[in-house]
C-alpha cells in the first residue's frame, strides 16, 4: 500500500516526496529525493524513513518548530571575518 502524502519543490529537477507506504513488511513514513532529468527520473538514494512506531515521536518533535526556530535571522553588523594565519604563502582561516 502506498499513499502519497505531498512533495515540495527543492530546485528545477527535484522534489521532495511525502509517502506513507510498506516496505519489507513495516509500515512507516519515506521521505525521498525523485529527479526528473534527461539522465534519470525517479526516486534518488537521498532520503529517510520513520517506521510506524517511530512516527508519534517524529510528529511530536516536527510539531515542536514554532515559526520563530525558522525565522532568518537579520543582524545589522555583518559576520566577523575569521583571523587568518600564515603558513608559507598561503594564508589559512583560524577558527
Amino acid at each position: 500500500m502506498e499513499k502519497d502524502i505531498g512533495k515540495i519543490t527543492k530546485n528545477d529537477t527535484t522534489d521532495v516526496i511525502l509517502r506513507v507506504d510498506d516496505f519489507g513488511g513495516r509500515k512507516g513514513l519515506t521521505i525521498r529525493e525523485f529527479v526528473t532529468s534527461e539522465r534519470y527520473t525517479g526516486f534518488t538514494k537521498s532520503g529517510v524513513r520513520i517506521l510506524a512506531p517511530d512516527f508519534d515521536k517524529f510528529k511530536e518533535m516536527i510539531n515542536s518548530i514554532t515559526e520563530e526556530d525558522l525565522k532568518e535571522e537579520s543582524s545589522a553588523e555583518p559576520e566577523a571575518e575569521p583571523e587568518t594565519v600564515s603558513q608559507g604563502n598561503e594564508e589559512i582561516p583560524d577558527y
